[in-house]
């Protein structure tokens, strides 16, 4: 059992899918970018953000909209490519493609020969070496052509966003997907070649029970998810506006979340899945589950990845491209987006120039989500002895010499152990989601 400290998970605190957080992005120049990516060397990775879904579900807080508006899309697939091109120009010879990763909104929003068409564009405009493809996907607008373009583009990894079998939370989320609907999206995955299928599933949801949630996780090991991301549902209604439809009356308290939480990570466990921090799992032939067995396990704006890379370009509205000494997000506003893209600008206006001390905190905060441990600097270790001893005296982590390790009681308290050494956290008002 793990111990309940609601004093500890009392704090908001980031996921940290990069140290500092896009919350403490300020102002930089599209220079800033171009610089970085001319710089780029080895194995590099692309996002590409497709901004669109047939339909939008309540919760969501990606940067999305509905992809009913022919036009709209077209102009911004157009300034994509454009884009595709411009980075392309930029990076040095010696800079190779491993990994390239579809995300949204939803990729399968778009036709498929929009969507192969972008993939050609990769292929003619950048250097691959042996490159692994991956994508994001909507159940509801899979369908056979889509099962036949994920196979041409030579696809292997896939994410679906189930979120719950659990009709009646689908429903005041906005996300109804059958069950049948979900099996079939499956067949045709695999028949297209995707080998390693990942689940997106919440807990804390309005109106979730225990036993909704042990539901959804049989059903998902019945269907045999090669992965399983189980997030807690954050409803942060003030940051995401489209939240405010959602009837928050019987959504379960902290306590309810804690043991949700639990639950999952037990029956995963006991299933025969990998942890992977305590809210992402793996089979154990899973490249995910190995990179975590072998220490290899990284973090990255797609969440826990077995990415080795250090350079990950994005492309597309709102996509964040990160090299060590820089982050930098592009234009948010789709339409400031198409306009400088398509004029083969880089669109960069935030981010964050990472200094020797921003890169020191961001191994050990990667290191204790992705290990449970991490070697401190005396001083880093001085600075945070006060706020760690609450952890230390619970016995929820222990400190041998200058080596910090989250124990496994404190598995769920581990984002908050990892935000003692964030040092813009005491300069922020911005709120972030509940640490479990």
């Amino acid at each position: 059992m793990w111990p309940y400290h609601p004093d500890l998970l009392a704090q908001p605190v980031p996921r940290y899918t990069s140290y500092p957080t896009a919350a403490d992005f300020e102002a930089i120049q599209p220079v800033d970018l171009e610089t970085a990516i001319a710089r780029a060397s080895g194995d590099v990775s692309l996002y590409l953000h497709i901004p669109f879904c047939e339909k939008i579900c309540f919760y969501c807080g990606c940067n999305t909209g509905a992809a009913g508006k022919k036009n709209r899309r077209t102009a911004y697939l157009a300034a994509l490519h454009a884009e595709i091109g411009t980075v392309a120009s930029l990076l040095p010879d010696d800079a190779k493609i491993r990994r390239i990763a579809f995300g949204g909104g939803s990729p399968n929003a778009i036709t498929t020969q929009e969507f192969l068409d972008l993939v050609d564009a990769i292929h003619t405009r950048f250097r691959l070496n042996n490159a692994e493809w991956s994508i994001e996907l909507d159940p509801r607008s899979m369908s056979s052509d889509w099962s036949h373009a994920i196979e041409a583009a030579g696809i292997t990894r896939a994410s679906m966003g189930v979120q719950t079998f659990a009709h009646h939370c689908q429903q005041r989320i906005g996300r109804e997907q059958s069950d049948a609907l979900i099996c079939r999206s499956i067949d045709w995955l695999r028949s297209a070649g995707v080998t390693s299928l990942n689940f997106d599933l919440m807990y804390g949801l309005p109106g979730q029970t225990a036993e909704d949630l042990t539901d959804s996780l049989q059903y998902t090991k019945l269907l045999g998810a090669d992965r399983i991301a189980l997030f807690g549902y954050a409803h942060v209604p003030h940051i995401i506006k489209r939240q405010r439809v959602i009837d928050t009356s019987d959504m379960p308290d902290g306590l309810q979340r804690f043991e949700m939480a639990e639950l999952g990570f037990d029956y995963l466990t006991h299933e025969g899945y990998v942890p992977v921090g305590f809210d992402h799992f793996a089979l154990p032939d899973d490249p995910l589950a190995i990179a975590a067995k072998t220490g290899s396990l990284r973090r990255n704006f797609q969440g826990f990845t077995d990415d080795p890379a250090d350079v990950v370009i994005g492309l597309g509205a709102s996509a964040i491209s990160v090299f060590p000494e820089l982050l930098a997000q592009n234009e948010k506003n789709s339409g400031k987006y198409r306009s400088l893209a398509s004029q083969g600008e880089l669109t960069a206006a935030h981010g964050k120039h990472r200094t020797a001390d921003d890169q020191l905190r961001a191994r050990v905060i990667e290191n204790l989500l992705c290990s449970g441990s991490a070697e401190l600097m005396p001083c880093l270790l001085h600075q945070a002895s006060a706020r760690l001893k609450p952890f230390l005296d619970r016995e929820l982590a222990m400190i041998s010499g200058l080596e910090l390790t989250v124990l496994p009681a404190g598995l769920p308290y581990t984002r908050g152990i990892a935000a003692i050494f964030d040092a813009y956290r005491a300069a922020t008002t911005r709120q972030f989601s509940s640490a479990i």
